[in-house]
């Protein structure tokens, strides 16, 4: 038993140390040699964990991703203020793996069918569906469009630029920002 354990905080660490370079340098900019220094074992115990690189993301992203689906199964009705401020929650929460997911995965208006860019690109699309009240294939013109996409936005750039900064500083400003861009 105490070989699963091991193994298991082997993964843990090797998890936790993929997760604070992929925030720091990108995961394109990370190898597994990188994570392998920082975790202090060598590339191949690390690649015998997480072979591909990609598995290590896929790992990553897999909490996010329920989260996202908890956040889009909520009905917040027409209460759009209410459903702004849990999707701020949610990017506040998961910044290193929406910069892993925004930064380093990809063009994902291109991505191939079944392929994490497109699983991305459906999840922005029924944001902005919720933002300006259609459907995420409804053509949306005006006001409403430039609202919507002022709010998306925000919420992607400054979590991609706040990662060093605390959760507690960063969630307030950012839900009066991306408020303020919604009303306007």
């Amino acid at each position: 038993m105490a070989t699963l354990d091991q193994g298991q905080d082997t993964r843990a660490r090797i998890l936790a140390a993929a997760s604070a370079l992929f925030a720091e340098r990108g995961y394109a900019a990370t190898s597994l040699a990188d994570i392998a220094a920082e975790v202090g074992l060598t590339k191949t115990a690390v690649a015998y964990h997480f072979h591909p690189k990609d598995r290590i993301a896929a790992e990553l992203i897999a909490p996010a991703g329920d989260d996202m689906l908890a956040l889009l199964g909520t009905d917040f009705g027409d209460d759009t203020p209410s459903f702004i401020e849990a999707l701020v929650d949610f990017s506040v929460r998961h910044r290193a793996v929406l910069r892993l997911m925004m930064e380093d995965i990809g063009a994902m208006d291109h991505a191939p069918p079944g392929s994490t860019g497109e699983i991305i690109r459906k999840f922005r699309d029924e944001l902005y569906a919720r933002l300006t009240g259609g459907q995420a294939s409804d053509p949306v013109e005006g006001e409403a469009r430039v609202r919507a996409w002022a709010v998306l936005g925000t919420i992607q750039l400054a979590v991609l630029k706040t990662i060093d900064l605390p959760e507690e500083t960063v969630r307030p400003a950012l839900l009066r920002a991306v408020l303020a861009a919604y009303a306007s």
